[in-house]
């Protein structure tokens, strides 16, 4: 993604207020995209003892979480406020950490006493639903959190393309179960998922994945650094 043609946006101009207005919107439908989803994927994985798609579920919701989380952001006085934006910017990041442990925990019971999950070809199904609408919000929110100089936002969409990602990962280890019993893919994607929570969970955290150049702000909002000032210039 080319976030040069994303130029930032002066805070309270009608072109940010519209912009946020955006944010809220994909974070709506996102929120009712993740719902059905999570409720679905824990279901499927639950039928199939599916550990993969228990930890796409319980992604799904921690996603649906962080969405809440930018509608709450981008609502109200709190729009302007950059202790909005901390709080936002801290709780997304804090639902990758509860991601992980509980899967890694699933994967590596199953892994360990050898037992292969079922056949789920709604699994399936869902997961290739999530590789053609996720990159979509996913690109989308980035844009939209480079303009806004919102972390929160920007960390919103990585998690869209981590949804995507980890799809990708899920559906191949559900297929390699049904097609070849393989059925030893599964918990190793599941595995996938957790590490990768992790790493995406320290850089939301930080503040790193919204700067193009991956700098940290320490206790700023990283995406402000290449925001114009009131003259109109990018700083340097």
């Amino acid at each position: 993604m080319n976030l040069a043609s994303a130029m930032p946006l002066s805070s309270g101009t009608p072109e940010w207020i519209r912009a946020a207005g955006r944010a809220r919107l994909l974070s709506w439908v996102s929120l009712i995209w993740m719902g059905a989803e999570g409720t679905i994927a824990i279901t499927a994985g639950l039928l199939a003892s599916s550990a993969a798609l228990i930890g796409f579920g319980l992604d799904s919701a921690i996603e649906g979480l962080a969405s809440l989380a930018i509608v709450w952001r981008f609502t109200g006085s709190r729009m302007h406020s950059p202790a909005a934006e901390r709080r936002a910017q801290r709780f997304v990041a804090a639902q990758f950490f509860l991601l992980a442990p509980l899967v890694t925990f699933e994967a590596s019971r199953d892994l360990i006493t050898s037992s292969p999950p079922d056949v789920s070809w709604l699994g399936i199904a869902l997961t290739a639903t999530s590789l053609i609408g996720m990159p979509i919000l996913g690109i989308a929110k980035q844009r939209l959190g480079h303009q806004l100089g919102s972390t929160a936002t920007y960390g919103e969409g990585t998690q869209n393309l981590l949804c995507a990602y980890l799809a990708a990962a899920v559906m191949i280890g559900l297929l390699g179960n049904a097609l070849v019993g393989a059925w030893w893919l599964d918990p190793i994607a599941a595995l996938f998922v957790a590490a990768i929570a992790l790493v995406e969970g320290r850089r939301t955290l930080r503040g790193e994945s919204c700067c193009v150049d991956s700098s940290p702000l320490p206790e700023e909002n990283c995406c402000e650094h290449d925001q114009p000032d009131s003259s109109g210039a990018t700083p340097s």
